[in-house]
């Protein structure tokens, strides 16, 4: 069983992949991947819209005769992805009292 994917979910998991270091598209779906079932048909979008609200910048690099486009966060991206954590974390504890019957993580 899979829990829906939302727009918010998706933005902090790139802008957490981003946090980490630059990247390149197929890495960054790659790294995405292991965690959702996403295509680079759902990614591009995603990464177009972070770029236009600020939270990304992009750059090419060339590789093997082409251009690589990298992705970089944003200072404004990374207030976004610090409050990611601080709502996934609140998000996440009451979800574990739900489902969990109120039985903290390190007890489960």
């Amino acid at each position: 069983m899979t829990f829906g994917l939302s727009a918010a979910l998706l933005d902090a998991c790139v802008l957490a992949v981003l946090s980490r270091g630059d990247t390149y598209g197929y890495i960054l779906t790659q790294n995405v991947r292991e965690v959702m079932d996403i295509s680079d048909s759902t990614l591009y979008p995603v990464l177009r819209r972070l770029q236009k609200d600020g939270h990304l910048t992009t750059y090419d690099q060339p590789f093997q005769g082409r251009n690589r486009r990298y992705y970089s966060i944003t200072e404004q991206g990374q207030t976004q992805y610090r409050q990611y954590i601080t709502d996934w974390i609140c998000y996440k504890n009451k979800l574990d009292k739900i489902i969990l019957g109120g039985i903290e993580n390190d007890k489960a």
